[in-house]
């Protein structure tokens, strides 16, 4: 698809220049959570575009063996959390899922509370992913905000993300991570009113969006607070496989839940490699 020309004024997202694409307005509206700290988290749907009886459009992550789990793909403008602990490749899936839709011609855009924006570029490079020609020629963007400074001002972000993300012309969005940004919140009911709020806006913007998350301790299988796996549409869980006696034998990908889309349910052997992350989806854990 043919894109618009830039055009000549700029829209600022925390002190960032973005060049839109696009004058349109987005209407947009804010969804609450409960503030009873008592009630029962439930499960809340994102919104969804997708009428019933309507194809789904569907697009790959860009790791061969995960999309392999995938019954014809992730469907576009889904909500994707990656959890795992430390050292599991969270932020690699990320970039990887952001260099597959460059390499596709899409526009992204990479939101870093941990990486500053330098690290990152040279981690791609490492890899094989030309990120600074992408960044140079207008299709990515890479952000690395302070994460108090983002929590200060998420109420204004989550109203002026749509149109941001829209006039910018992205497909995708990363955010790595959202742990970062939970942890500026104390009480509980207002964490989850400000990132219920927040996931929403990034659904109202029109984009696949991939998060990643801390794993809580003691297991891989939730999140930090144990709140965005009821958000997103898209749960993948990083984890490390123990051997008997407790030795570390390696990583695993696993899929919890895809809205949408059938996919493979056990655990895959996974690696991370100099040219990013392998899944071997042929493989089986034991």
């Amino acid at each position: 698809m043919k894109r618009p020309r830039l055009g000549l004024s700029k829209l600022r997202f925390i002190g960032i220049e973005f060049f839109p694409l696009s004058r349109k307005r987005y209407q947009s509206e804010t969804y609450h959570m409960p503030n009873n700290d008592d009630i029962e988290m439930a499960e809340f749907r994102p919104i969804t575009e997708t009428r019933e009886g309507e194809d789904i459009e569907r697009i790959e992550i860009g790791i061969e063996g995960l999309d392999a789990m995938i019954d014809r793909g992730v469907p576009r403008k889904s909500l994707m959390v990656a959890i795992g602990g430390p050292g599991t490749g969270k932020t690699t899936l990320g970039q990887q899922f952001v260099n597959h839709g460059l390499e596709q011609g899409e526009r992204c855009v990479f939101l870093s509370l941990e990486e500053p924006r330098e690290r990152l570029i040279r981690s791609a490079t490492e890899k094989g992913w030309d990120y600074e020609r992408y960044v140079e020629d207008g299709s990515l963007a890479i952000l690395d905000l302070d994460p108090v400074e983002m929590a200060t001002r998420l109420g204004s972000i989550r109203n002026e993300l749509p149109e941001i993300i829209e006039n910018f012309g992205a497909e995708r969005v990363v955010l790595d991570s959202v742990s970062l940004l939970e942890l500026m919140f104390e009480s509980p009911a207002h964490r989850r009113n400000q990132i219920y709020d927040f996931t929403n806006s990034l659904k109202l913007a029109g984009v696949t969006t991939l998060l990643t998350s801390e794993a809580r301790e003691g297991t891989a299988y939730t999140s930090k607070y144990e709140l965005v796996e009821y958000l997103t549409d898209v749960v993948f869980v990083l984890r490390r496989v123990r051997e008997t006696g407790g030795h570390d034998s390696g990583l695993a990908i696993e899929i919890i839940k895809i809205r949408d889309a059938n996919h493979e349910r056990d655990a895959k052997p996974m690696e991370l490699t100099k040219e990013g992350i392998e899944v071997y989806q042929r493989a089986n854990i034991f």
